[in-house]
């Protein structure tokens, strides 16, 4: 759960946003927004649908992903497409920065922070003079159970043959 501050602060921005846009402030885009930083990990829209529906919020899902667009917009939202999923997102005010392993046979998602990726991504901006803003670092693998699945099977079948 987000810290009173964390929460007040996203609020503050998306409202500043919403302003400067000429966007209505709504109840059903900050009703989405706490929804979405009461939120743990990556979440789908239908997830978050599902959740605010639970909760009795009266939310279309036109209004969702109207209001996703524009939190990803202020930078309050990050979009992911992990493989052949739909569209997974997360909260991105005040979590740092983390990058992403994925499993190719579950669809298992796991991130991961180490300070060597950060070190390669300030090398790269300065030798070509860019400014980076964020990054986003996917790895795409089998993972140790899948692994040990697959192991299993192969060790059965050759058994059994």
């Amino acid at each position: 759960m987000p810290t009173a501050d964390i929460q007040q602060n996203v609020q503050r921005i998306f409202s500043e946003y919403l302003e400067h846009g000429g966007h209505r402030k709504t109840p059903e885009r900050f009703a989405i927004l706490k929804e979405i930083y009461a939120v743990d990990g990556h979440f789908d829209i239908e997830r978050l649908y599902g959740r605010m529906k639970q909760a009795k919020y009266r939310v279309s899902r036109a209004t969702l992903y109207n209001t996703m667009d524009l939190l990803i917009e202020a930078r309050l939202v990050r979009k992911h497409q992990f493989g052949t999923t739909q569209a997974q997102f997360e909260k991105a005010h005040s979590y740092r920065q983390h990058d992403h392993v994925i499993c190719d046979v579950c669809g298992k998602v796991q991130e991961f922070c180490d300070p060597r990726i950060q070190s390669v991504r300030n090398t790269v901006a300065e030798v070509l003079g860019f400014t980076v803003s964020h990054h986003a670092l996917h790895i795409h693998g089998t993972c140790p159970d899948c692994q040990h699945q697959q192991n299993s099977k192969t060790t059965a079948a050759t058994a059994a043959a």
